[in-house]
This record gives C-alpha cells, structure tokens and sequence, in this order.
C-alpha cells in the first residue's frame, strides 16, 4: 500500500486502526531493541530503520545520497512486511530465527530473502521481533554489507 507520507508518524496515522495498532507496536518493539546507532525515517516509502551517513558516509551502494537501510516496516495490502537486511546477508541469523520462530507463534514462517510476512496480525511474535534486532549492531551490519553485498 502507498502512502502519502513524509514522516513515520504520518505514516502511522494513514494506516486503518487495525494495521495502526499493529505497526505501532512491532514499531515500539523495534525502537525498544535496535541499538541507538540506528535511525529511524521514512525509507522507500515506509518506516525505515538506516545507518545514518554521520556512521557510514559511503551511504547505500545504489544511490550513495540516501543512508545505509537496515530494516524496514511496512503495512502492504494482504499482510504487515518486516523486511530484515542483516537476514539475507548473515546466514548464521538466517538460521536462527527459522529455527527461533515455530517456539514464538502457532503461525507458519511466511518469509523471502529478507522479508517476514505477518497474515495473521494477531499472532506476531513480538519479543522474537525484539529479540532479532538486538543482534546485529549497525557496526557489524556495514562489515557484512561491505564484504558480501557492495560492489
């Protein structure tokens, strides 16, 4: 679903109060754990999660002007999107939240190379959320990014 946003609390507000209840808190869950390196902005027209270029000044490699993405939240139009960088690029990570994720919720791990579909938005596994963002700091996303996904 498109917005016509320019902040992540206007973008909140657009969503239906379903969806808003929803976003609003896998948004607190996400903020609660990220490490502080990270910065929180409307990034590709959600919420977006980057390594702000005073951390990293090489930015993105596709369009160096906008920072290094991380994570990204979005409220699509059959499901809420958790897309996770640090999943597609870390295997090790990869692999534990698969495995972490049939002990978190009774609902079938819907996933792409990096993003986490949630069908049922009364059975998101919040602390496994938080869980996943404590594992990487901003830090050890670039090193990975340099070595396995730049140019």
């Amino acid at each position: 679903m498109k917005f016509a946003a320019s902040t992540p609390e206007d973008y909140i507000n657009q969503l239906p109060v379903e969806r808003k209840k929803v976003i609003e808190q896998l948004r607190a869950t996400i903020r609660k754990n990220l490490p502080s390196t990270f910065e929180e902005q409307l990034s590709y027209g959600m919420l977006g999660y980057v390594v702000p270029h005073a951390v990293y000044p090489s930015g993105y490699h596709v369009n160096p002007a906008l920072p290094l993405p991380f994570i990204n939240l979005a409220s699509q139009k059959n499901y809420i999107a958790l897309y996770h960088s640090g999943i597609y690029a870390d295997n090790g990570l990869m692999s534990w939240f698969v495995q972490e994720y049939p002990k978190h919720t009774a609902q079938k791990l819907d996933m792409g190379k990096s993003c986490i579909r949630f069908k049922k938005i009364d059975d998101i596994p919040y602390q496994l959320i938080g869980e996943l963002c404590t594992k990487m700091s901003a830090e050890s996303w670039i090193e990975i990014y340099e070595q396995h996904i730049k140019k």
